[in-house]
């Protein structure tokens, strides 16, 4: 008999950025409400996007 909660039984939802479908982690498990970003990858390039000027030619 396996133990603990199935994956397809764990709450998702997309990231802010690239809209993918991300799973609760246990890591996660006190910060889910504020996790917005399915990976650093993301999180990084979100911030990135903050900081460059929209539309700056060179």
């Amino acid at each position: 008999m396996p133990r603990g909660i199935a994956k397809s039984d764990l709450p998702s939802k997309p990231c802010a950025r690239c809209g993918r479908p991300f799973t609760w982690r246990k890591k996660w498990a006190r910060d889910w409400d504020q996790v917005k970003y399915c990976s650093d990858a993301c999180r990084a390039a979100r911030q990135s996007d903050k900081q460059s000027p929209e539309g700056g030619a060179r």
